[in-house]
């Protein structure tokens, strides 16, 4: 097995950004990507003949290594897994990098209720996990912490009861430690509503029967927010659920992600693709990879 430097497995991991995947769906290529390549010297140890999508697999059994495990590792688990695994595009919703006040919440699953995973890797440490699964709690109904098992001792200890405990194995399975408990009445409208876009919460009231007054732009945010937070918690938390399934739905990416190696799955969802792109993202990824070098 090829030895890997810190500086490699920086570049690697950078393969499945946004940035490259919106590269290569906008313009067919992607420079960043080109100039990774040459960073990771995974090209030393690539057949002339392998194509990009054959290299995005190689680079993921690399991120997969115990010491190396980046988040996306945790992602692309729990798509497999969750969204993809128990749920499907039709019925759930995903959300990364989420914001919620001074936090982003790293994957959300929005189905019955809204779920949100914090990701912890080997990589990471828990000095902000306190402060983020506070924030999480006024928002989500149901909190989940995913972590290695370096930190499994230290979670139990920083975490409520109520909040869910995953362990990502080596083998790449979740096993959950401790369920997390489905609480819609602990969630704060006021904080839903800074989460959300303002045409989201306009619908949220509207489908509740609030009347929402017509008024200039610079007067819809206070307009808004003065009557979404006399929502009851599990109303917010329910309108939140139901509108934004529809708002951030990604059943037009089903297509998309058949002709995906499933490495680069999450990273498709991830990211925001219009469907006039698809091919040139498909293009792109079956380039051989000598010829990606040259975009950079």
């Amino acid at each position: 097995m090829l030895k890997l430097e810190e500086n490699q497995i920086s570049a690697i991991s950078r393969f499945f950004s946004t940035t490259v995947i919106q590269e290569m769906a906008r313009f067919g290529k992607s420079p960043l990507f080109g100039r990774l390549l040459r960073e990771s010297r995974l090209i030393d140890i690539s057949p002339e003949s392998e194509k990009i999508c054959q290299l995005f697999e190689v680079a993921f059994s690399f991120l997969k290594r115990k010491h190396f495990r980046h988040e996306y590792i945790y992602k692309t688990a729990l798509t497999q897994k969750v969204l993809l695994g128990v749920h499907n595009l039709q019925t759930a919703a995903m959300l990364t990098e989420f914001r919620v006040g001074n936090c982003k919440a790293d994957y959300v699953i929005l189905n019955g209720t809204a779920t949100v995973y914090e990701i912890k890797s080997e990589r990471d440490t828990l000095s902000r996990l306190e402060r983020q699964i506070a924030a999480y709690m006024k928002v989500f109904a149901k909190v989940n912490v995913i972590v290695g098992e370096n930190h499994i001792d230290s979670v139990f200890n920083l975490v409520p009861k109520e909040v869910g405990v995953l362990k990502l194995s080596n083998r790449h399975q979740i096993t959950t430690l401790q369920e997390g408990k489905n609480v819609p009445e602990r969630t704060c409208p006021a904080t839903i509503f800074e989460a959300i876009q303002l045409k989201e919460a306009k619908i949220i009231l509207e489908d509740f029967g609030v009347e929402v007054r017509n008024v200039p732009n610079t007067r819809l945010y206070k307009e808004l927010r003065a009557r979404f937070i006399k929502l009851k918690p599990y109303e917010a938390q329910y309108g939140m659920v139901r509108t934004l399934k529809k708002t951030r739905n990604l059943v037009s990416l089903e297509n998309l992600l058949n002709q995906l190696p499933p490495s680069l799955q999450t990273a498709a969802l991830a990211t925001s693709l219009r469907k006039q792109d698809y091919e040139r993202l498909l293009r792109a990824i079956n380039t051989p990879i000598h010829h990606a070098v040259m975009w950079a």
